[in-house]
């Protein structure tokens, strides 16, 4: 893999870090990101429990599909879920730290199929996500350069 293709990644990967309004709602940092891979994580904080004091489950989705999102868009063709599955083989609680690896398991020139292991920082497993997504036309970099554009 060239430099370029992974500096390619790392900003688009920081672009979508800053520009996903409810990643940053939920203060989810991209830890890592090449293309077809990234890993994400937050801290579980009180105001993301369910009424049983365990992490409610739209903020493990949440996490799962913004690396999803970030691994899928890596490659700098825009990127969106076709469809995605969510298992919560364990459960966290508030003060986890939840760390999503996003990994690429196939890919073709308008698909792609990821797997989301969502752990806790001791390793514990506590969500299984799968995806794929449908592979536009457009590029990535094209949302980036309207975004920096004020006249757009």
């Amino acid at each position: 893999m060239s430099t370029e293709t992974e500096q390619q990644a790392e900003a688009i990967g920081r672009w979508m870090e800053q520009e996903d309004k409810f990643a940053r709602l939920l203060d989810i940092k991209l830890e890592s990101i090449k293309p077809g891979y990234a890993r994400a994580s937050l801290v579980v904080r009180p105001d993301m429990l369910n009424a049983v004091k365990v992490t409610q489950g739209g903020v493990t989705f949440t996490l799962a599909d913004f690396a999803f999102a970030a691994a899928s868009n890596s490659h700098g063709i825009t990127s969106l879920a076709l469809s995605t599955t969510l298992s919560f083989p364990g459960s966290s609680q508030e003060g986890d730290r939840l760390i999503a690896e996003a990994r690429e398991e196939n890919t073709t020139r308008r698909t792609g199929l990821y797997t989301i292991e969502v752990k806790t920082s001791e390793g514990r497993l506590v969500g299984l996500f799968t995806g794929t997504v449908f592979r536009r036309s457009d590029k990535v970099t094209e949302w980036m350069k309207n975004k920096a554009d004020p006249g757009s």
